[in-house]
């Protein structure tokens, strides 16, 4: 259903559809901006009408927008409702604090893989956000992330046509399938550590939580390294 309606978007608008799609789902909406990706990349080499070069340029480049518009949006607005409302659904602080501390220690991680997986892509950028991640990091390894992406799939649709497109559904399929089992096995991991690692994670957050105001924000952000390690 997906495909028939965006394969005329393809033909159409060609490099604003591509940039747009993807731009949409990584900011957060469920749009499906792998398959227009590898559409526009097969239809590049069956046709000839649109540049591999700009569908591959163009893809990183709505990744890595959306992706930033997505994490400003839970920098900006995910942690105050937490603070606000997430005792009604039991999340203390002390377990906001453990969400910051898992995510400062696998953030990476998650930032960069989390695009080659459905759920994540669509997720990841705000989580970090909601997370406190350092955007610094954040945009080196969502940046890196996105280009190995684009060129993957791009280069992928370009070259081996159809059939990579009957590659990919099923490869995603089980990337998603070993999300799943992943967030399951840590939720287990944390349900049994729970109280372990929130000691850990009071530890390196002492003192209250506090949404920061937006000169604070800016302030803090200016400090951050462009790009560190994991």
């Amino acid at each position: 259903m997906f495909i028939e309606t965006i394969k005329p978007l393809i033909a159409q608008h060609g490099y604003l559809a591509v940039f747009c799609i993807v731009a949409l789902e990584s900011a957060g909406i469920p749009l499906p901006g792998e398959t227009a990706l590898v559409l526009a990349a097969m239809f590049a080499g069956a046709t000839g009408l649109l540049d591999i070069k700009l569908v591959i340029i163009l893809a990183a480049a709505g990744a890595i927008l959306g992706d930033n518009v997505g994490f400003w949006a839970g920098r900006r607005f995910g942690l105050p409702l937490l603070l606000k409302h997430g005792s009604k659904l039991g999340l203390t602080d002390d377990r906001i604090k453990l969400g910051q501390y898992l995510f400062d220690n696998h953030g990476a991680k998650i930032v960069f893989f989390g695009r080659f997986i459905a759920l994540l892509r669509i997720f990841a950028a705000f989580l970090a956000g909601v997370n406190r991640y350092s955007w610094g990091q954040f945009l080196f390894y969502n940046a890196t992330g996105g280009i190995a992406w684009a060129v993957i799939f791009g280069l992928g649709g370009y070259a081996f046509g159809d059939a990579f497109e009957h590659v990919a559904g099923p490869l995603g399929k089980i990337a998603l399938g070993l999300a799943v089992l992943g967030v399951i096995g840590g939720w287990w991991i944390i349900h049994t550590q729970e109280q372990k690692l929130i000691v850990r994670a009071v530890a390196a957050y002492p003192g209250p939580l506090r949404a920061p105001e937006p000169a604070a924000e800016k302030k803090a952000e200016a400090k951050e390294p462009a790009a560190a390690g994991d």
